[in-house]
């Protein structure tokens, strides 16, 4: 079956040159964004949940950006022994139908950047972390959009676990390369990849089967709260 997609269309030639300096900022200067009090709630009610299921005695796996949650479903059939929170600011696209979700998943409307925050300071360690395909705002001036341009992005590779990164824009996972190196002093690899079915999501389906390539970066990170600067209480304070 082939399925058409569009490429990725950027003006950008190669890895965006003020990465570094947005790293630096985002390492040099505290997060002082409010916390909506929106994903305050939704994260008190994910912590419930948590607790209720086992806490910190069940391995914990994010999905950040989970779409419609068929990622989040996957992986919680696949990995049954875990806890799976997936996380999404869109209602409309959590509400889709895509079966039962699973005992050992839970779907959240939550702002990302404020629910990270949260879990860091409420001292979440996810054994395994997805970023599935996130919005590469493929414009150059749009770098401050993108997780690795982000003030977020310490706060991301602080929470540690397994961090797999994957896209169809081999530039946005090679920037994040750079930016978790900057980070972390880790190296880590991008790698074509080629989805085994079930897809993740419908987005690695539809760019699989469109004949486009797929990117991935995958690196062993650990609990690393001081990357953040300012604290993490400070920050959602």
């Amino acid at each position: 079956m082939h399925v058409t997609s569009r490429a990725i269309a950027t003006n950008q030639l190669g890895p965006h040159k003020d990465v570094a300096r947005r790293v630096t900022r985002a390492l040099g200067h505290p997060l002082r964004k409010p916390v909506a009090d929106h994903t305050r709630e939704a994260f008190e009610r994910a912590q419930a949940w948590y607790t209720q299921h086992g806490g910190a005695g069940r391995p914990l796996i994010l999905d950040a950006g989970c779409g419609v949650g068929l990622s989040t479903r996957q992986l919680a059939a696949g990995f049954a022994d875990h806890l799976v929170i997936g996380v999404d600011r869109s209602a409309e696209r959590l509400s889709r139908e895509h079966g039962e979700v699973g005992d050992n998943a839970l779907l959240v409307r939550a702002d990302l950047v404020d629910f990270w925050r949260l879990a860091l300071a409420a001292g979440w360690q996810p054994v395994r972390h997805y970023l599935l395909y996130p919005n590469p705002y493929p414009k150059s001036a749009h770098l401050k959009q993108r997780w690795h341009g982000h003030p977020v992005l310490p706060v991301i590779l602080a929470l540690g676990g397994r961090l797999e990164l994957r896209s169809n824009w081999r530039l946005y996972v090679e920037e994040f390369a750079l930016a978790l190196n900057q980070v972390t002093g880790e190296t880590a690899e991008v790698d074509v990849f080629v989805p085994d079915e079930p897809y993740l999501t419908p987005f690695e389906r539809k760019y699989h089967l469109s004949g486009q390539s797929l990117w991935r970066l995958v690196v062993d990170l650990p609990h690393a709260p001081q990357l953040v600067p300012g604290g993490t209480a400070e920050e959602v304070g």
